[in-house]
């Protein structure tokens, strides 16, 4: 005996981004804004002069890359119970990746789903983290292993807030901007050797065709099934660099500069990229400060922790390869004993 529950329907996602000042926005419902203390200092009194609502609330959790975890997730929640939102609140996303990644997360499971605003303050949270709806946190065993699909209603991006970003949060999410360019636009990679994105014309530019580069791959494939893990490209091996020094020593987007050059000598190893190609590459990251090298102490433990990234199974190991710059190759042929000679060339010294 058989029933059957027919559930095939078709769900509207779409949602806009907006690259431009903030515009007044009202909420006729509860709201909560997330944030970290140091975003707050900095920004909120310029939020709260554009946001009103029914109800309004802050909560602030520590900031850093080490509080993307169940703890502040548990006291995102605390706070929202305490406040009765229900199914029509609505949560905004005010900070970097962690702070993004976090409120998507929690959005995605308080009271089954509520939905939520991603107003991005870093260059990497505008450009990669806010797009796309992939929410979640860490734990023990890696980065983002917790989470899930769930797209925000909409994205406001403010240049505003990158007026007192540091220099190697700026940086950091370039890295983003060139992992970008690499994999599926190599004109914009032509025109990321000769920009200065320090200039902010010239940057908004970078902002809005890494948006788009993006938004196309996300419409191509939302939940990661094909051609949108490509976007992990220089992230297998930058999960294990960030997981290894504990999340205090580099940067998103500098482990994910790391990655990238990593991936490179295994692309220019198998013939996919030129060597001329790779260090164009390295060049560019070079030019906003972007470390490019990494001591590894023991290769075969490296390679083991390679084995908890989501997109590796319990016996091989996906990598995303460039092919030369505006190509990318997703592939689990990569033999062992190749993948161990390119991390003994990263090996301490």
């Amino acid at each position: 005996m058989k029933v059957k529950i027919p559930l095939k329907q078709v769900v509207d996602n779409s949602y806009e981004i907006t690259i431009d000042t903030l515009s007044p926005i009202h909420f006729d419902t509860k709201v909560a804004i997330i944030t970290n203390p140091k975003v707050a200092g900095l920004h909120l009194a310029y939020l709260l002069s554009k946001v009103t609502a029914k109800e309004l609330y802050i909560i602030t959790v520590p900031d850093g890359e080490e509080y993307k975890n169940q703890e502040s997730v548990n006291l995102i929640l605390e706070s929202l119970f305490q406040h009765k939102f229900n199914r029509k609140s609505m949560l905004i996303a005010f900070g970097g990746g962690v702070i993004g990644d976090m409120t998507g997360y929690v959005a995605s499971i308080y009271q089954r789903g509520i939905s939520f605003i991603q107003i991005p303050t870093t260059l990497l949270s505008q450009v990669d983290a806010s797009v796309g709806g992939k929410t979640g946190i860490n734990n023990s065993y890696g980065k983002n292993l917790i989470g899930a699909f769930h797209q925000p209603k909409s994205v406001l991006i403010d240049p505003h807030f990158l007026t007192t970003l540091p220099a190697r949060e700026f940086g950091a999410g370039v890295a983003e901007i060139v992992k970008m360019a690499i994999t599926f636009n190599k004109d914009f990679f032509l025109f990321l050797e000769s920009a200065d994105l320090t200039k902010t014309d010239l940057l908004q530019e970078a902002i809005k065709q890494a948006v788009q580069t993006k938004a196309d791959v996300v419409v191509k494939d939302e939940k990661e099934n094909g051609i949108r893990a490509a976007l992990n490209y220089g992230h297998t091996f930058a999960h294990v660099i960030e997981q290894e020094t504990k999340y205090k020593r580099y940067l998103h987007g500098e482990a994910v500069a790391i990655g990238m050059v990593m991936a490179n000598e295994m692309a220019t190893a198998m013939g996919l990229m030129s060597q001329e190609e790779a260090s164009r590459v390295k060049r560019v990251l070079k030019k906003y400060d972007l470390p490019t090298s990494y001591s590894i102490s023991d290769s075969l433990s490296f390679y083991e922790r390679f084995f908890l990234d989501k997109k590796s199974l319990d016996t091989t190991v996906t990598f995303i390869l460039p092919l030369g710059i505006g190509g990318v190759k997703i592939t689990d042929k990569c033999e062992k004993e190749l993948v161990i000679s390119i991390l003994n060339n990263f090996k301490e010294i």
